[in-house]
């Protein structure tokens, strides 16, 4: 029984990081309808520039902050660039899965290149522990958690008692109406993508600091769970994302702790196509979400 405890006190943290990602690609697929596969990429990315900055005497915390921003610029530009156009030439959603695909290769072939292909570590982040109810955490847990609690309830805010929440909601509801009715698309899809590329970073930065060594394919690993967890939720819509980071997560560890370790993986996968047979808008599906939002 003290195994499972364990393992849930872990989920939790796992699931905070899962949270992280699921809800910044829940925003960027809810204000684009574009599959983003090269989400994975950019996570890597921030934990290299994590890496760096740390390497440079940098906080670790701070490290997180700056690549969260880092890489909540570059989505802007890489959407600006590459993604845009496409869309405004009509490229067709598969196609548009395609090109993610391989911009996300050619990103983490250039960190290969430039990193090497070897092992990297953050060293040792996780300071003093923490018991509460039996659980067991780290600091570098707690903080996770605790920073992750902390943005999404400022997203909350964001999405439901701001202006720019507001225009977020209806260019993603419909977005030649809102152009209609006066709102900048471009400029809000812009906020949208940093927003959603600041979660990216920030949950690279987490994971990294959790994991006790990483390589170029950190994002590319973490992809699955994060969209199994937005997928559980109701893909585009970001409370679900919440939610569904937290189940990944905690499933995920809980069956480590009762099974072969090798198979923790395997979880999300299992999960992601039960959700597809059985529910496949999610637990909570667009039209609960998209209410909940405009009644926020």
């Amino acid at each position: 029984m003290q195994l499972i405890i364990e393992a849930i006190g872990f989920g939790i943290a796992t699931g905070a990081v899962i949270a992280l990602g699921a809800v910044g690609f829940s925003v960027q697929f809810g204000i684009s309808n574009i599959l983003n596969i090269t989400y994975g990429a950019l996570m890597t990315l921030s934990a290299y520039i994590g890496l760096v900055l740390i390497n440079h005497g940098i906080n670790a915390w701070a490290a997180l902050a700056i690549s969260a921003v880092a890489v909540g610029a570059v989505s802007v530009i890489y959407h600006r660039i590459l993604l845009a156009p496409l869309v405004r030439r009509g490229t067709r959603a598969i196609a548009m899965i395609i090109v993610t695909v391989s911009a996300g290769t050619i990103l983490q072939y250039v960190i290969v290149a430039i990193a090497g292909p070897s092992s990297q570590s953050y060293g040792e982040q996780s300071g003093q522990t923490f018991h509460f109810l039996d659980l067991t955490l780290s600091f570098g847990q707690v903080t996770i958690i605790v920073l992750t609690a902390i943005l999404m309830l400022a997203l909350h805010l964001l999405l439901t008692r701001t202006t720019l929440g507001k225009a977020m909601r209806a260019t993603s509801s419909n977005r030649t109406l809102a152009r209609s009715c006066g709102i900048a698309t471009s400029r809000i899809s812009d906020i949208a993508w940093f927003i959603s590329g600041c979660l990216c970073g920030a949950a690279g930065v987490a994971l990294a600091i959790t994991t006790v060594s990483f390589d170029f394919s950190l994002g590319a690993l973490f992809l699955i769970p994060m969209i199994a967890a937005a997928v559980l939720g109701g893909i585009g819509q970001p409370y679900g994302a919440m939610l569904g980071g937290m189940i990944i997560g905690i499933s995920s560890e809980v069956a480590a702790a009762v099974s072969n370790p090798n198979y923790k993986d395997v979880v999300a996968f299992v999960i992601l196509i039960i959700v597809l047979l059985v529910r496949p808008r999610g637990l909570f599906g667009a039209a609960w979400s998209s209410r909940r939002l405009m009644e926020g």
